[in-house]
């Protein structure tokens, strides 16, 4: 979570609060702010938000500064609050944007998890076989590398089925790493999940052959599973997360 909070930053999450709060938003954001007086006073946020006036982004944008603070001493209070009230996030993330439609979309199979993305995380995707047990402590020494941490699904055991655990994982992180060596059809199913929830994700294989067509124009690491080869896959991928961290830093609030 940045400490300061610029312009720019400031206008995204603006973006967020008017596509998502209502007026008991603004009441409780205010009161966890020591705000809500001048919320409840002034005569025209709550109403402009009731009738859809053209002043409501500005008045959004202004009260947001004010709720943060001159020094910016709120600034993780209404991170956390617009985090767990909003569904928007202003300006889309995922990695190589590209301006177009937004949208939302609720999965029936899944549930939705309360936690925010976790800036620093790297979810693996790759077969649950001991074969891959050096590859994956090859991706840890990356990511650590790269100042990031990163888990798989059968480091945790949150929910009673699997799947949930991998999506709650995907959800939660900033880059997905998916390893398709060996066309493991799981893999192929989470990488469709990462792309879809817009996250960043970075294809490897030990043979360019298990790379489905419909992603091979993507750019994916290659590597050779054994100790010389996954050196260079460590050092390989922590150069990509870096360039992602640098390149693309995620909204705080999402």
């Amino acid at each position: 979570m940045p400490s300061r909070l610029t312009g720019h930053d400031l206008v995204r999450l603006k973006n967020s609060v008017v596509a998502d709060f209502n007026d008991s938003n603004w009441r409780e954001l205010g009161a966890l702010t020591n705000a809500l007086d001048e919320v409840e006073r002034h005569p025209r946020l709550l109403r402009s938000l009731s009738w859809g006036d053209d002043d409501y982004d500005g008045l959004a944008l202004t009260f947001l500064r004010r709720f943060i603070g001159p020094n910016d001493e709120n600034l993780s209070v209404v991170l956390d609050y617009v985090n767990t009230k909003c569904t928007s996030t202003g300006d889309d993330v995922s990695s190589e944007q590209t301006q177009g439609r937004k949208i939302v979309f609720s999965p029936n199979l899944f549930q939705i998890p309360n936690e925010p993305l976790e800036h620093d995380l790297v979810s693996v995707m790759m077969p649950f076989d001991m074969e891959f047990s050096a590859t994956y402590e090859a991706i840890k020494g990356a990511c650590s590398h790269a100042g990031l941490r990163c888990l798989r699904a059968d480091d945790i055991w949150d929910h009673s089925t699997v799947m949930q655990d991998v999506f709650s994982l995907i959800f939660r992180s900033f880059v997905v790493v998916c390893d398709f060596s060996s066309k493991n059809a799981n893999v192929l199913y989470e990488a469709g999940i990462a792309h879809t929830l817009g996250r960043h994700v970075v294809p490897m294989t030990q043979s360019e052959g298990d790379v489905p067509f419909d992603l091979r124009h993507h750019r994916f690491l290659t590597y050779l599973n054994n100790d010389e080869g996954r050196a260079k896959l460590t050092d390989e991928l922590a150069k990509r997360l870096s360039t992602l961290v640098m390149k693309s830093p995620p909204s705080p609030w999402l």
